[in-house]
C-alpha cells in the first residue's frame, strides 16, 4: 500500500498535470488492481469494497453540470433524436437528473451498492449484461469505468447496450490515472493512451470517433470527454 507520503506527491503532481504511474508489467499501458485471493478472483471481496466507497462517499459527485450539459450539446448536434439514456455508477443520481433536464429524455441510472433504490437507480454491476438493455439507449455515460475490475469487459457490455447510431461517453481525467489505482478504483490509464486501449478492447467493434476537451478544471486537473460508436 501506498505510504501517506506517497499519496501526497501523487496528489500533488495530479493537480499540476503530471501522472506518476507504476503499471503492471502484464497490463502494459494501464494499471489495474486485482481482488485476488490466493490468485483467484474476490468478486465479494470487490463488491464489498465498492459498496462501502459509496457509503461513505454518497454525498460527494464527480460529475458537473457544466461539463454535462456540453456532452448534451454534443449528442444534439450529432443526433436527430435522443430520446433514453444510461448512467453507469451514478451513486447519487446526479448526472441523471442532468441529463434529463437538459436533453428531456428517459435516463436510467445504476449502481452497484444497495443505497442506489434510494436515489432512483436500479442495483446492478455494470460488468453484466441485463438482456431488456441490450440495443437500448442513444447514449451510454459514466465517469466511473475506474470501478471496473475487468474494464475490457464493462466497455463491451457499455457498447451492447448502444441503440443504432448511440453513444458510449466516458468522462475521463488525470485523476482516472495509473497512479490514481488502488481498492476502490482498480483500473488506470493515462486520458493520452485511452483512445489506443479501447480501440483494443473493442476488437474492431468499437472506437473513440469524437473528443470534447472543457475548458474547466475538477480538483485542478484537466478533463478528457471520449464518444465512442460501433464500427
Amino acid at each position: 500500500m501506498p505510504s501517506l507520503m506517497d499519496k501526497l506527491a501523487r496528489k500533488y503532481l495530479m493537480r499540476r498535470g503530471f501522472s506518476v504511474s507504476q503499471i503492471p508489467a502484464d497490463e502494459g499501458d494501464y494499471a489495474l488492481y486485482r481482488y485476488e485471493s490466493r490468485g483467484v478472483f474476490d468478486y465479494g471481496r470487490y463488491k464489498t469494497i465498492q459498496e462501502a466507497g459509496n457509503k461513505r462517499k454518497i454525498g460527494k459527485v464527480w460529475a458537473d453540470e457544466v461539463t454535462i450539459e456540453l456532452i448534451c450539446d454534443r449528442l444534439r448536434k450529432s443526433s436527430a433524436t435522443v430520446r433514453s439514456g444510461l448512467c453507469h455508477g451514478s451513486r447519487n443520481g446526479a448526472e441523471v437528473r442532468w441529463f434529463e433536464k437538459h436533453l428531456a429524455a428517459d435516463v436510467v441510472g445504476t449502481d452497484i451498492s444497495e443505497t442506489a433504490s434510494d436515489h432512483g437507480l436500479v442495483q446492478w454491476d455494470f460488468h453484466e449484461r441485463r438482456e431488456e438493455w441490450v440495443g437500448r439507449f442513444d447514449f451510454v455515460y459514466t465517469n466511473s469505468h475506474d470501478h471496473a475490475y475487468d474494464p475490457k469487459k464493462a466497455f463491451q457490455t457499455w457498447v451492447e447496450q448502444l441503440a443504432p447510431g448511440g453513444r458510449l461517453i466516458i468522462e475521463h481525467s488525470m485523476a482516472h490515472s495509473p497512479s490514481g489505482v488502488n481498492e476502490l478504483d482498480p483500473f488506470g490509464v493515462d486520458p493520452r493512451i485511452l483512445p489506443y486501449v479501447l480501440l483494443e478492447f473493442g476488437e474492431g467493434r468499437f472506437a473513440v470517433t469524437d473528443m470534447i476537451r472543457p475548458p474547466h478544471k475538477k480538483a485542478g486537473t484537466s478533463i478528457w470527454v471520449f464518444f465512442l460508436t460501433k464500427v
